[in-house]
């Protein structure tokens, strides 16, 4: 009997740890363009969850005791870096946890506006790139039996963003210099306008936190107002008030709204990193294409 008894123990033992080893890793991202990049490499070897979700501003984000406990739980913590999130070396300290932590941005070069490092990088599809390199090596570290399927989805996924990145290329290309100027909400497009050779301008810097004051308010609408604009842009994440007051002192049309910062809800144009992208590209290119 006790031999018998032994034996269970064992069996039940190797049952439990074989299901354990095909539970799902516990991955956090902090916010939902970085969510969806990780659900792409890491398919169903992962569930993820995503701290900043669809249509919120990451710039602003007061993290929730919820948020510590998905922290707290997770075997892989996945943040963009660059002085994106403000709040997440906090929580990540406070919540406690084994997670590893990994930055998405590292091998990015940064690009500075007014000395500050911008951080949304992955507003150029080849930093996207970067970013899901990085999550495929970050999970093949953490579950080296699957990095196989890591390495062959970001490989998948990397041919699907190199050839948005190839096709809007080509379309830019064939707009003249007088109609490459965009007016966006705040600061988030630098590297999407180093890509694909636009300029932005926005009356607030890269913090959605700060605020122009008036005098730079009216020093962008005098200039607008003397040099023109391709086009004019709300954002998802931040209040169309400071766009529209721009669009009726200018007499510039809103062109439609970009998403910078984070996915759309459900039901949304901008669901996914790549339809994010698809969508703002097509935005971007209807407005500025010149009238015929």
């Amino acid at each position: 009997m006790k031999g018998f008894l032994s034996g269970l123990v064992l069996f039940a033992l190797t049952v439990t740890s074989s299901i354990a080893a095909a539970d799902p890793i516990k991955v956090v991202a902090s916010f939902s363009i970085l969510g969806d990049m990780v659900r792409q490499v890491t398919g169903d070897h992962a569930t993820v969850t995503t701290i900043v979700g669809p249509d919120a501003d990451a710039h602003v984000y007061q993290p929730s005791t919820g948020d510590a406990v998905a922290v707290a739980g997770a075997d892989v913590i996945f943040v963009n870096g660059l002085g994106f999130e403000t709040w997440s070396d906090a929580l990540i300290e406070n919540a406690g946890g084994n997670g590893e932590v990994f930055v998405a941005t590292e091998g990015v070069t940064p690009l500075r506006v007014e000395g500050e490092i911008d951080p949304h990088a992955w507003n150029a599809l080849t930093n996207g790139v970067i970013y899901v390199n990085n999550i495929a090596a970050g999970m093949a570290k953490v579950d080296p039996e699957n990095a196989g399927d890591y390495r062959a989805n970001a490989d998948a996924y990397i041919a699907k963003l190199r050839k948005v990145h190839d096709n809007a290329k080509k379309a830019f290309s064939a707009l003249p210099k007088n109609r490459r100027t965009v007016v966006t909400a705040h600061d988030a497009f630098g590297y999407l306008a180093q890509a694909y050779g636009l300029d932005f301008l926005a009356p607030v810097g890269i913090d959605t936190e700060a605020e122009p004051s008036a005098k730079e308010l009216a020093g962008l609408i005098a200039h607008l107002k003397k040099t023109g604009a391709g086009a004019l842009f709300v954002e998802n994440i931040t209040s169309p008030v400071l766009v529209e007051q721009i669009s009726r002192e200018t007499g510039l049309k809103i062109g439609g709204r970009l998403f910078s910062d984070a996915l759309s809800e459900k039901g949304g144009p901008a669901t996914s990193y790549v339809a994010m992208f698809e969508h703002n590209l097509e935005a971007l290119i209807t407005a500025l294409k010149p009238e015929s």
